[in-house]
């Protein structure tokens, strides 16, 4: 098979972009056991509900097709009981466009936030710088900056840190670990 320059291209991009979308999702998870070991924060990945198509194979593997629209991706409980719900997006591009979130996920968003829980966007530009953006600045992004699309430097207030590969998902919200410094 003969290949074009520019296929070849985006199938070197697509393959990158994957690869680093499982590295983010490997660090939320590593950083999930991590807050959850310290009794901060209590969270899972929210499984997408899927129907079987047909009965597994020898291997286990069966076709299934997606039931509903995405879900916000993490449900969880603070220390102290308040609910978490957060959505996570990574990028190797300089933007974050809005409608990077279903308007199911923003409504999710909006309506549990509206009832207290704490909700945000989680960012990740490249794999090595991490926002926690309210949900309330993602969803009024246009009045904020003028436009449907957020870059690096317009969160950067929200930037959280990201120490021996754990995300501090908490930091300058929660109250300081037991080991000392921030969550």
């Amino acid at each position: 098979m003969n290949m074009t320059l520019e296929e070849y291209k985006r199938m070197t991009r697509g393959q990158r972009s994957r690869e680093a979308g499982e590295m983010f999702e490997e660090i939320i998870a590593s950083s999930l056991d991590w807050h959850e070991a310290r009794g901060i924060l209590k969270a899972d990945k929210t499984p997408e509900p899927m129907k079987p198509l047909q009965k597994p194979n020898k291997k286990g593997q069966f076709l299934a097709c997606y039931t509903k629209k995405a879900q916000v991706d993490f449900c969880g409980t603070m220390q102290g009981g308040r609910a978490v719900r957060f959505e996570a997006k990574q990028t190797d591009t300089d933007r974050f466009e809005r409608s990077r979130l279903t308007d199911k996920q923003m409504d999710d968003l909006r309506e549990h936030e509206k009832l207290g829980a704490l909700c945000f966007v989680l960012l990740c530009f490249g794999v090595q710088n991490f926002y926690r953006v309210p949900w309330n600045v993602w969803e009024n992004m246009k009045a904020i900056y003028g436009r449907q699309y957020v870059k690096e430097a317009d969160v950067a207030q929200y930037r959280i840190p990201c120490v021996a590969g754990v995300l501090k998902l908490l930091y300058g919200i929660a109250s300081p670990s037991p080991e000392g410094g921030a969550t």
